[in-house]
């Protein structure tokens, strides 16, 4: 016999906690639309019970096991849920609004559209629970577990997350406006395109953290830990990092306007094409971080620290103006100009080649190809000024033309170096540091050179295929921009020539042959290396 369940005057199913308890020992655990209010159930185990669009406001169910529960749509506005069990339970579209959730385990629950706006989940497990597009405006989440949980469109303006633990969350397009994530650890977590203007991140852990796109606006990430987090595209204007650690963060056309970067960890980061104009970037350590292909106007800066450590044992000091000759918007670059349009077989060669040359001397990244109907490009991008001869004596090696090149290179530095020489207090160099560096680079690449003609495999298939047999020019691109041609064959865009009748011995000695007609002058060459942007230490 199934027990009858009293209907209210307003179609709403009333009972006791007494019959409701009575009922559920029986073996009944639909109790839809139930009125519960400010009832007492502290303490109830009633786990799988299915409380769907029941009235249970203001009731208490401190300690309760609501373990798979069904309490969706359920209205449970200032109720008690103090340490109840309601993992894996179903609050669907619930509203909890000013409930007292402290310590509760809502770990794989399912909140998904849920108000709880204001509740108190102190210390509470939400562990992989589903929280999308729930509304936790002012929600106090202190401590609180949210390990892995999707929070993916949720409302979390102005909630107080202090200290909690989001690792792995989803907060996909978020809204965390105003809201305090101080000393939270928001690790390997996806915030992408997240809201989070105003935000307390201090202290926070946001370590392999993807905040792509997100809306970071006057953010306060002061000693937060960004390493490896992706900010590429973020808006940081006029946020707070001072003290951050953003070593190797992908900060690609991140907007730092007006930003405090004083003192912030940069080693190793990745900013192409980031905004810097007015920041704040004194003390701020940038090891092995270019300093190419950024906007800096007006950018405050009055030291940085170069240590490999970050520890100030390399400090250079601006003067004046000097901060603009370090940082510089346009990146140094390698460009061969082949005078014929790719195929695959080429292609793929050519991958292996610099790969195997990558190994050896260090490439950062592939070279860049455009390809058309008669030519073909590639562009290799370098750290700094001084890298690139040598670089360009290096990614050379697969090409015919690499022998006339390299002696270019060489005759140019040996250029340099007899100018220097003969003009001890010559003004056109910044510094002599960077003929003893470019002198430095220059015989690792002979050296290294050699290494890889002898042992790589990949060099010598490339070298031996029609591309690669083919005219090239070699273009220098410095960070002022300026240009120079280390090498142009004498036959390249000369296309009547039936380049095929030429043996690789004999096309090689007419391109030797032509070489003093296209090295550079003394004044091109000093005019390039001028507008080097070198600071020394």
């Amino acid at each position: 016999m199934i027990p009858t369940i009293k209907v209210g005057i307003q179609g709403v199913a009333s009972m006791t906690v007494d019959e409701l308890l009575e009922q559920y020992a029986a073996g009944v655990l639909n109790f839809n639309g139930v009125d519960l209010s400010e009832a007492n159930l502290s303490g109830a185990k009633l786990s799988g019970i299915n409380l769907s669009d029941a009235n249970l406001s203001i009731v208490n169910l401190s300690g309760a096991n609501l373990s798979e529960a069904n309490l969706s749509n359920a209205l449970l506005n200032v109720a008690r849920l103090s340490g109840a069990n309601l993992c894996s339970a179903i609050l669907n579209n619930a509203s909890l609004n000013v409930a007292n959730l402290i310590r509760a385990d809502l770990s794989r629950a399912q909140l998904k559209g849920t108000s709880l706006i204001r509740a108190e989940l102190i210390r509470a497990d939400l562990s992989r629970a589903d929280l999308s597009e729930a509304d936790l405006t002012g929600a106090d989440l202190r401590e609180a577990t949210l390990r892995q949980a999707n929070l993916r469109h949720a409302n979390l303006s102005e909630a107080v997350l202090k200290g909690a633990s989001l690792t792995g969350a989803n907060l996909e397009m978020a809204n965390l406006h105003a809201s305090d994530l101080s000393r939270c650890d928001i690790s390997g977590a996806n915030l992408r395109d997240a809201e989070l203007r105003q935000a307390n991140l201090s202290r926070a852990n946001l370590s392999g953290a993807d905040l792509s796109g997100a809306n970071l606006r006057w953010a306060d990430l002061s000693g937060a830990n960004l390493r490896w987090a992706d900010l590429s595209g973020a808006k940081l204007s006029g946020a707070t990092l001072i003290g951050a650690d953003l070593s190797n963060a992908n900060l690609t056309n991140t907007i730092f306007i007006h930003a405090d970067l004083t003192q912030a960890k940069l080693i190793r980061a990745e900013w192409v094409g980031a905004d810097l104009t007015g920041a704040t970037l004194t003390g701020a350590k940038l090891y092995a971080t270019s300093r190419f292909g950024l906007k800096t106007e007006g950018m405050i800066c009055e030291w940085v620290d170069l240590s490999p450590a970050g520890d100030r044992s390399i400090i250079q000091k601006f003067h004046s103006q000097d901060s603009r000759d370090f940082f510089n918007e346009t990146p140094p670059t390698i460009r061969i100009i082949v005078d014929a349009p790719i195929e695959h077989e080429a292609n793929f060669a050519l991958a292996g080649a610099y790969y195997q040359i990558a190994q050896e001397w260090g490439l950062k990244q592939p070279p860049s190809m455009e390809s058309g109907p008669r030519r073909t490009v590639f562009t290799f991008h370098v750290n700094s000024d001084e890298a690139l001869f040598p670089t360009a004596y290096i990614v050379i090696l697969p090409f015919l033309d690499a022998v006339s090149t390299q002696k270019n290179i060489s005759r140019m530095v040996e250029m340099i170096n007899n100018e220097v020489i003969a003009n001890q207090n010559l003004k056109l160099l910044k510094s002599t540091q960077i003929v003893k560096q470019l002198n430095t680079l220059i015989e690792q690449a002979m050296s290294q050179a050699t290494t890889i003609k002898q042992m790589k495999k990949n060099i010598e298939v490339a070298a031996k295929l029609n591309f690669c047999k083919a005219p090239t020019q070699i273009i220098l691109t410095n960070s002022s921009a300026h240009t120079l041609i280390a090498h142009d064959n004498p036959q390249f865009g000369k296309r009547f020539i039936n380049r095929s009748a030429f043996k690789a011995s004999a096309y090689d000695d007419i391109s030797n042959e032509a070489t003093k007609y296209i090295l550079p002058s003394l004044n091109m060459v000093m005019d390039f290396v001028k507008g080097f942007h070198y600071i020394g230490h």
